[in-house]
């Protein structure tokens, strides 16, 4: 099991390089340098709640929406701005070109962080618990043997088969985001910081993963400065001018995004000044760690392909499987859930490894396992499913935006007019040119995962010729999906 608070691996360390990691950066430009006053921003105590809280109460109303507003799915805004718009930019443009950002602004946590605090802005000192904070609640430690991101993946997994009724039933989403919100101020009530952001929300854990390849990492400038300069370590302790890291990172040793919500105490804590912001190329973290990110990339690439098959494809017979809340065929759903699960969770993996095997083969040595083979090239599908996301969440803007505009107007569906576009008709916009939009975006989801995967190979083998062996397999299989969507997006 992989534990997001160490900086450890189960992946064989003499494969890796010193680091840990495969250095992809080919350049960094440090945005606190570049633009100072942003860095003063980052800093200030009530940057954070000044965008919380907004978001929040947009997210209250939306659950009002759900619950009294139109039942009709495209007539409320809580379907059209929540699984249409919010999600397009979350997977388009937050998470490859601004990592977890989202994570800066998410309203679950906003109650239950105020409980555990005692204060919306300031910080409390006090010694507890090896941190430096005054934290209120039970602080318990969350349970080892779930320190890892298998919770989120079977979650994330749950909700997603039930997908349909999101974009149908305003309550459903309700029950869905509700839930999520309560739960995350329960949870804080028990555990300390955001145990419920770094091991429950399943939003969270494919943020974390396809956080990888985004184009901008926080990270410490001088991690010498870190191990040796620093003696209090108040990114992961905190101090008088920020809390201990929500989210339990060391800076000296964070060398991924996969667990940084952003959330700047670090930079408001830190006695050395050490924290950048850095603008880096695409997939800059390439370090899989355990069987749990693996799934996780498995998983992705599953649902993406099973949504694009369910809400573009022309399949009725399983668009009505899906959809059970309108239809009632409960044997239909059974079998929709039972290809998501098994596809997802047994179909991927088992090709996966039998390429790893092979690979292993062809590689001519055995210096390295197939569980290392396994583990390390899953990396692969992280850009590959990241783009076949954003190729299949661009057809949805396109044929459903318009009912954005007319939502604005009349958000609880009540024949409102707010502000004139509330009769806006549906129409699609540039829907003839989804196949060029989608068919750029997976080729150059092939190109990073097979450019990635040649990276990683070189760190696993000494001999280049056995590295691009090993490699094949995988490559051929990456190869076979994105033909497959390819398929499935241009008929």
């Amino acid at each position: 099991m992989n534990n997001p608070q160490q900086d450890s691996t189960d992946v064989t360390r003499k494969t890796l390089p010193p680091d840990g990691k495969v250095n992809n950066a080919k350049f960094k430009i440090n945005l606190f340098v570049l633009f100072p006053w942003f860095k003063k921003i980052c800093k200030w105590r009530s940057i954070q709640f000044l965008l919380v809280f907004p978001t929040m109460v947009i997210f209250l109303f939306f659950l009002y929406a759900g619950l009294f507003g139109s039942r009709v799915g495209n007539r409320n805004i809580i379907v059209i701005f929540v699984w249409i718009l919010w999600w397009f930019l979350l997977i388009t443009f937050m998470v490859p070109f601004a990592s977890r950002v989202w994570c800066f602004v998410c309203p679950f946590p906003f109650f239950g962080e105020w409980f555990q605090r005692g204060a919306l802005i300031k910080v409390r000192v006090g010694k507890m618990l090896g941190l430096r904070n005054k934290m209120f609640g039970l602080n318990k430690r969350w349970p080892k043997f779930l320190t890892n991101i298998w919770l989120q993946n079977i979650l994330f997994l749950a909700m997603c088969t039930f997908s349909a009724m999101f974009l149908t039933r305003p309550v459903v989403s309700v029950l869905i985001l509700g839930g999520l919100f309560v739960a995350a101020t329960f949870l804080s009530m028990i555990y300390r910081q955001r145990a419920f952001c770094m091991y429950v929300c399943p939003v969270s854990g494919f943020q974390g993963l396809y956080a990888m390849t985004s184009m901008i990492e926080l990270r410490a400038t001088d991690k010498e400065v870190c191990r040796k300069t620093c003696k209090t370590k108040n990114c992961l302790t905190g101090s008088e001018e920020g809390w201990a890291c929500p989210w339990f990172q060391y800076m000296g040793k964070m060398e991924r995004n996969n667990y940084c919500g952003l959330c700047m105490e670090c930079v408001k804590s830190c006695p050395n000044d050490n924290i950048s912001l850095n603008v880096r190329p695409f997939c800059g973290d390439t370090l899989i760690k355990g069987y749990d990110e693996a799934w996780k990339s498995f998983i992705m690439l599953a649902l993406a392909m099973v949504y694009s098959v369910t809400l573009l494809g022309p399949f009725g017979t399983i668009k009505d499987w899906a959809n059970v809340a309108e239809t009632g065929n409960w044997k239909g759903f059974s079998i929709y859930a039972g290809i998501i699960w098994f596809t997802a969770l047994v179909g991927i993996p088992f090709v996966w490894y039998l390429a790893s095997r092979l690979g292993r083969f062809l590689s001519g040595t055995n210096e390295v396992s197939t569980k290392d083979i396994f583990i390390r090239y899953s990396y692969m599908l992280v850009p590959l499913g990241l783009l076949a996301w954003i190729a299949f969440s661009f057809p949805l803007i396109m044929i459903n935006g318009s009912y954005i505009i007319s939502i604005i107007s009349d958000p609880l569906g009540w024949g409102w007019d707010l502000v004139g576009t509330a009769h806006v008709p549906w129409k699609p916009i540039f829907s003839q040119y989804t196949a060029h939009v989608q068919i750029p975006l997976l080729l150059l989801g092939l190109y990073f995962a097979i450019k990635r995967g040649y990276d990683i190979s070189l760190t696993l083998y000494q001999n280049k010729s056995r590295a691009a062996r090993s490699l094949i397999p995988v490559v051929v299989v990456c190869t076979a999906m994105i033909l497959a969507f390819l398929k499935l997006f241009t008929g």
